[in-house]
């Protein structure tokens, strides 16, 4: 894996949302550039990320010029997406997967950006990150921010391997929010659903948005992977069950190793007893550890995770056990 050191140049780029998006304020933009300072990187931004259309995004063709001229240049260590969305599956017909594959960089998103993030890896082989946005550093409130830093230091910058434990308290409400009225939940465990052992390449993010991929080019090999899976207030349960039985359709999914489940929004209305009914209705799964309730996804804080790396995943009663490894 690249690690990330201080005195390195990221570049901002919008595959999604424009950087212009209404909800994303002045204060925000600069309270998330003072971070990165105060942190010693070097901060720039993509020629197109104040570009705003209709749809809150802009061209496909901004958006490619963008993630090629950041691989293309030498002195960008990393690509930090600006926020999610709904369109960047728009650009994977249009990107120069050679340019990328000769030009390895850190490449760091979630949400929408999954579809990015999986397809680079399916095409390059090309180690990602399903992480924190460049909106993720205008978190004002350290309760959460600090899980965040934590996490993207331990998984960009750090090189040993490490283990992910739950976060102290956790918040259904965006930092976008009102600050005073946010709500933060005290420490909650991750959910064992299904027990067992694995080792395997970390796959995923966004449930829907992988799904996307399935039956095309872009879409990773699922074989010998350990899938995490999350999604936003926009999904019910009832979706969410769909699209993890579309998933359990790929032809290669009987050589998944197990699944990391992302905790889930308020909106959603999901228990561990739910869940655990919609796991143990899929026979596919019997055989292989499940664990969610994790810190990735929709809620605040969220850690960071290579997708192509490698995980291993113990999960007993009494005890759970989720690694990143980097040897």
């Amino acid at each position: 894996m690249t690690t990330l050191k201080k005195g390195d140049e990221i570049r901002v780029i919008a595959p999604s949302r424009s950087l212009m998006t209404a909800w994303i304020s002045e204060d925000s933009k600069n309270l998330a550039v003072k971070r990165f300072a105060e942190l010693g990187y070097n901060l720039t931004f993509g020629k197109h990320v104040n570009e705003i259309d209709d749809f809150s995004s802009s061209s496909i063709e901004s958006r490619v010029a963008d993630i090629h001229e950041a691989f293309a240049d030498a002195n960008v260590k990393m690509l930090i997406t600006v926020v999610g969305g709904f369109n960047s599956n728009q650009l994977l017909k249009y990107l120069d997967y050679e340019l990328i594959k000769k030009n390895p960089k850190i490449f760091c998103g979630y949400s929408d950006i999954t579809a990015l993030s999986n397809a680079i890896y399916a095409k390059t082989g090309m180690i990602t990150y399903s992480g924190a946005h460049f909106v993720s550093f205008a978190d004002p409130n350290f309760k959460s921010f600090d899980y965040i830093w934590e996490y993207f230091k331990k998984c960009l910058c750090d090189e040993e391997s490490f283990e992910v434990i739950p976060s102290k308290e956790w918040s259904n409400d965006g930092f976008a929010c009102d600050q005073n009225k946010r709500v933060f939940v005290e420490k909650e465990e991750f959910w064992l659903i299904n027990e067992g052992e694995a080792e395997g390449i970390s796959l995923g993010g966004n449930q829907c948005t992988l799904n996307l991929l399935q039956g095309t080019e872009f879409m990773p090999n699922l074989d010998g992977s350990i899938l995490f899976l999350e999604d936003d207030e926009e999904a019910h349960i009832a979706t969410f069950d769909r699209d993890l039985q579309s998933i359990i359709h790929q032809a290669d999914f009987e050589k998944v190793q197990g699944i990391v489940i992302g905790r889930f929004r308020n909106q959603v209305s999901m228990t561990k007893d739910i869940l655990t009914k919609i796991i143990k209705s899929k026979r596919e799964l019997d055989s292989i550890p499940v664990i969610a309730n994790v810190d990735f996804g929709h809620t605040w804080p969220i850690i960071t995770f290579p997708i192509g790396g490698l995980v291993k995943l113990s999960a007993k009663i009494g005890k759970i056990k989720l690694e990143i490894l980097k040897h």
